[in-house]
């Protein structure tokens, strides 16, 4: 029997439960020295981890080797991989609800390169270079769930308003609105955190054996949301292991088989 329903409602259940606890507010003294798996802002007033590309840059800026940072992503990788990004990150999380909005649709492949390049330059080259978390000032993750609210509740920042803070805005209202047009367009293209789950996809524990229970119908291409092709891309970079090819009818039960190395 195709377990579809099932896992895909498990998502969505964890996705909600994620958001929550990550953004509780209480313990925030006892839990910010913790990475948060997903993408989320640390200077939120909810949030109670640390942002672990912030604290990636953070290190970068006072050029000390991030020895700690680097190997909670590690190790949440090798455990997970992307699957943090489907069933975890609020950010993604986010996106997908405004995919919801009933507006006229796009599919967009992921693309493999450029949030590397986000990565490489933003979170580690300019940092090192000029001194400054260059990711974090422009992040839409951080103007959506900080810049927003601290300007509204904390009225002394407002004079501190100027040309980044409306570059920030343009940027999330972008990332906003792409979201509503296409799925996760943000994880697709700009996400550096995505980026460094993705070179451990194929060996993480959490595995789509997609291509050992495939039928070869040629309908799951249709349902990856990614813009992947499950034959091809099942535990590629980009694939989120958000199992929704499995909704295919012709997708066997076995393919489930999530916590497995092969």
């Amino acid at each position: 029997m195709n377990k579809a329903p099932s896992i895909i409602r498990s998502r969505k259940i964890s996705q909600i439960i994620a958001l929550v606890v990550i953004n509780s507010y209480f313990f925030q003294n006892q839990l910010k020295f913790i990475p948060c798996p997903g993408l989320n802002c640390a200077s939120c007033p909810l949030a109670i981890f640390a942002c672990p590309i912030g604290s990636l840059q953070h290190f970068m800026v006072i050029q000390a080797f991030p020895f700690y940072i680097i190997g909670v992503i590690i190790l949440l990788g090798l455990l997970f991989g992307r699957a943090i990004c489907g069933w975890v990150c609020p950010f993604g999380f986010i996106q997908e609800i405004l995919y919801k909005i009933p507006v006229p649709k796009k599919k967009v492949a992921a693309n493999s390169l450029t949030p590397y390049i986000v990565l490489l330059f933003l979170v580690i080259i300019t940092p090192l270079i000029a001194r400054e978390p260059w990711f974090c000032k422009l992040c839409p993750v951080g103007t959506l769930q900080a810049g927003i609210s601290l300007i509204l509740t904390q009225p002394q920042l407002r004079s501190l308003i100027g040309p980044l803070y409306w570059t920030k805005i343009f940027i999330l209202m972008i990332v906003l609105i792409l979201s509503t047009l296409s799925f996760r367009p943000f994880c697709k293209l700009a996400c550096p955190l995505g980026a460094i789950y993705g070179l451990f996809n194929r060996i993480s524990i959490i595995r789509v054996d997609a291509l050992k229970a495939c039928s070869s119908c040629q309908k799951c291409p249709d349902l990856c949301q990614m813009g992947l092709n499950p034959m091809r891309d099942s535990n590629g970079r980009a694939c989120i292991k958000c199992f929704e090819c499995s909704q295919c009818k012709n997708f066997p039960s076995q393919a489930f088989r999530g916590p497995k190395a092969s």
